[in-house]
Parts: C-alpha cells; structure tokens; sequence
C-alpha cells in the first residue's frame, strides 16, 4: 500500500506543479487555488509512504519521478523544446531512480 501512497504523492506533484503553469503567476483563481490543494494531498501521501519505506528512497522517486514527469508535460502539453540535454537529463533521472530502487531491493 505505501508504494500505492508514493505513486500518489507523485500524481498529486505532478498535477499541483502544472497548475502553477496554468495559473499564470496566481492570476487565475482555480488553478491558484488547485495548487495548495494538490500539494496538501502530495504531501499527505508521501508523509504515509514514509511509513514503511525509507525517506530517502521515498524523496528521491517523488522528486525524480515528478521532475521527469514534470519535463515531459512541458514538452508535449505546454510545448517547450525537446532539446538533446533535457531528454539525456530526464534519461539520467529515471535511472538513477531505477538504481536506486535495484540497491534498496538488494538490502
């Protein structure tokens, strides 16, 4: 259930994080409003993930994840440039995420 909890935090990150771009510098006020909403949720559910998995392991799936998931919205939603060091960039992200999970599951 924790790593249930952790890929919410991510979802609700992620959601609050777009939000920002879509509240124009809190000059909209749903999407201002959704901001405080979603990070309240994010926070709430990796604060449960904490439970039974490590913090660090916790932080660093939920911040690289989320920067990933982050940088491919920008890309295709709010269409930023694809440039070759921000895919290498996000590439290098989700590994070591990857690595860092294989190194947890070996203790």
């Amino acid at each position: 259930m924790s790593w249930i909890h952790l890929m919410l935090a991510i979802l609700f990150e992620v959601s609050g994080t777009t939000c920002m771009k879509l509240s124009q510098g809190f000059s909209r006020l749903i999407p201002s409003i959704l901001i405080f909403v979603f990070y309240g949720c994010s926070f709430t559910f990796m604060t449960m993930a904490i439970r039974r998995i490590d913090v660090s392991i916790v932080y660093a799936i939920w911040s690289g994840l989320g920067t990933a998931i982050i940088a491919t919205i920008g890309i295709f939603v709010f269409k930023e440039p694809a440039t070759l060091l921000k895919l290498v960039s996000m590439m290098l992200i989700i590994i070591g995420v990857i690595t860092l999970n294989l190194n947890t599951a070996a203790h």
